[in-house]
């Protein structure tokens, strides 16, 4: 009997485990086709990089604000109602692309993506903590990265639907935009408007049908244990007072700038330094990047178990230190491939710092680092934008330097936190 009950006990953690894994990939759908929502609402709307990048500002922006909100609504509700009201959210700002598309109006495409990384904001929270726990202790930070190798699955999905479905393969130059009257201008933002529309609504369907599939599965422990409101309420003090927790937010900040900014630009990078590439042919050196970044992932779990976390992520620290210098000093070919492999070095990024700044906390201090640690993706907003204004003045090649120099923090903090744990 007890076999039996071990049995329906595995069994259920297992379909659980699939089912969280599953979120990674679906939210790296809408994560990355963000990087071709770049690309195509610049050329759309005639935007400057800064304001293309706004993309960006307004996705990561719902992550920081929601951030909070979604571990407080988790501890009430648990990791399963959490997930499945996320996905919700993402259902709902997915199916806001039709009436967005149909206004043509570029300040409604960015509260639907607002809304879309609200219900993100939720499943990652829940996610990310929950794979460390579904099983041993021990081995939380390669399940992360393996779980989080299936992100990119989702992320070339993402830039393949960009690419086949959204990109219209015809480009007009400045000049030939210049000579358009009004009306032809409004056209022409109409129709490439419109192309987003059945993209985003098939994917909101998808999602809200896999929140129904969530809800009627059984999850072990799916609410979290009671937590004694006394001994919860000095929590976040704690936390934030640990200069570890603290490093570890920080660095989160300043990769997820990094990663956003290269994949948001690198479209925009290729047809500025190779000229005459189309958005539609520039959109596959995105895609190799993503593959680059899927290997990564499971490369980096499998080098897990020889190499110590912190000094795997300082020697892919600097070894993009090295790429992102070559992208600004060798613009073009050069330059491109450089930046396509530095994705398969950011691969074990962020789940490494997030293991790192959540290990050896107990589930209060867990659950709200979570938070605190997606909130840090409002790098994503601020750096891109930064990256943008620097494109804007500088040009595109030079403006890798931002990303560059996130990579040199996210390597101090490395040396840091091994130090850190060597005294420990």
């Amino acid at each position: 009997m007890g076999s039996a009950s071990a049995v329906r006990k595995a069994a259920t953690g297992g379909l659980a485990l699939a089912l969280v894994v599953s979120l990674f990939f679906l939210w790296g759908v809408a994560n990355n086709l963000n990087d071709v929502l770049v690309a195509h609402f610049k050329a759309a709307f005639t935007l400057s990089d800064l304001q293309a990048g706004l993309v960006q500002s307004a996705f990561y922006l719902g992550y920081f604000l929601v951030a909070v909100p979604a571990g407080l609504f988790m501890r009430r509700f648990g990791y399963k109602g959490a997930i499945v009201f996320g996905l919700l959210l993402y259902g709902i700002g997915a199916l806001l692309f039709w009436p967005a598309a149909a206004s043509a109006n570029y300040n409604n495409f960015l509260l639907a993506l607002f809304v879309i990384a609200a219900g993100l904001a939720f499943l990652e929270t829940s996610a990310n903590p929950l794979v460390t726990l579904l099983g041993p202790a021990e081995s939380a930070t390669a399940r992360l990265n393996l779980a989080q190798a299936f992100n990119p699955l989702g992320s070339i999905t993402g830039v393949l639907i960009g690419q086949f479905f959204i990109f219209s393969g015809t480009e007009h130059t400045p000049a030939q935009l210049a000579t358009m009257s009004a009306a032809e201008h409004h056209a022409y933002a109409v129709s490439e408007a419109a192309a987003v529309q059945w993209p985003y609504l098939i994917i909101g369907l998808v999602v809200i049908g896999w929140a129904a599939l969530i809800a009627v599965t059984r999850f072990p422990n799916a609410r979290p244990p009671a937590v004694d409101d006394d001994a919860h309420a000095g929590v976040p003090v704690r936390l934030l007072g640990d200069g570890r927790f603290m490093a570890a937010v920080a660095a989160q900040f300043f990769y997820v700038g990094a990663q956003v900014s290269v994949w948001s630009y690198l479209i925009r990078y290729v047809q500025a330094t190779m000229p005459g590439t189309t958005a539609r042919l520039a959109a596959n050196f995105l895609t190799a990047s993503l593959v680059c970044f899927m290997v990564g992932r499971f490369a980096g779990a499998a080098l897990m178990k020889y190499v110590r976390p912190a000094r795997l992520l300082a020697a892919f620290a600097l070894i993009n230190i090295a790429l992102t210098g070559i992208a600004v000093c060798l613009p073009g070919a050069v330059g491109v491939y450089a930046l396509v492999a530095c994705s398969f070095f950011m691969s074990v990024m962020y789940p490494t710092i997030f293991a790192m700044g959540v290990e050896g906390r107990n589930d209060n201090e867990r659950k709200f680092g979570a938070s605190v640690l997606v909130m840090a993706i409002i790098g994503g907003a601020v750096l891109t934008a930064a990256m943008g204004a620097a494109s804007d003045l500088a040009g595109i090649a030079h403006a890798m330097l931002v990303p560059g120099i996130c990579f040199v923090l996210i390597l101090l903090f490395a040396i840091r936190h091994g130090r850190q744990v060597d005294r420990a």
